[in-house]
């Protein structure tokens, strides 16, 4: 749904590219880690190789809609944590540490970074507090978060495997939250959710400060310069 909006406005309003960078780097190292340890493999292969190729829409769709200064942002990211940093892990993992150690080092690599993941909406959870509206924070992505919580802890607890279960207890805390913030502010300051937030302006991917839609130039330009005072 997310994208769907994104594609359909020809711009990433308020939403952010880090969880999508995030979620590519954790896809692939989860792969990695399931290619390497064969046994009780093939759901982690099939489900992180999916999750590689729609990432990877995903951050395409981002860049190409989004405004000069997030899309440039987007692309740094990208090349020193999606390719510097899969590079280091893969070249420590093989010439660094070899046999059993190996396996489980890129574990727990794939776990702190699977936190990581888990952790990163919690920008959008402080913009939900900020606007007391949900606009950017869909409850069926909540939803699916938990509910894929829960069924990779099961699945990590069934294999034996510390690493698949351990992360997936951060997520299910985490989506409990959102769920619990989208009861608190759905019908909260809806007039500010229909009509403010369409006139959005981006500080910086993790600030997001709306616009009140005011006919009086004047007043609009104290509001401007009020909101570029604001710490960020």
């Amino acid at each position: 749904p997310t994208f769907h909006r994104i594609y359909k406005k020809k711009a990433t309003e308020g939403f952010g590219s880090l969880p999508y960078l995030m979620a590519l780097l954790s896809s692939t190292l989860w792969l990695y880690y399931a290619l390497l340890k064969r046994h009780d493999a093939v759901l982690l292969i099939s489900i992180n190789s999916f999750g590689c190729v729609i990432e990877l829409i995903y951050i395409v769709i981002f860049i190409t809609y989004a405004h000069k200064d997030s899309r440039n942002l987007t692309i740094k990211i990208f090349v020193a944590m999606n390719m510097g940093g899969l590079a280091v892990a893969l070249c420590v993992s093989n010439f660094a540490l070899h046999g059993p150690r190996r396996l489980k080092v890129l574990g727990w690599i794939c776990v702190s970074v699977s936190v990581f993941v888990f952790a990163s909406p919690l920008s959008i959870m402080a913009q939900v507090c900020k606007t007391k509206s949900v606009q950017f924070m869909p409850i069926n992505l909540s939803f699916f978060l938990t509910f894929s919580a829960i069924m990779w802890f099961a699945y990590g607890l069934l294999i034996h495997d510390l690493c698949v279960a351990i992360p997936n207890v951060v997520g299910f805390i985490l989506g409990i939250l959102q769920m619990v913030l989208y009861c608190i502010y759905r019908n909260g300051e809806k007039g500010v959710t229909e009509q403010a937030l369409e006139a959005v302006r981006v500080v910086n991917p993790s600030e997001v400060f709306p616009i009140p839609e005011d006919d009086n130039s004047n007043g609009l330009q104290d509001h401007q310069d009020k909101t570029l005072d604001c710490p960020v």
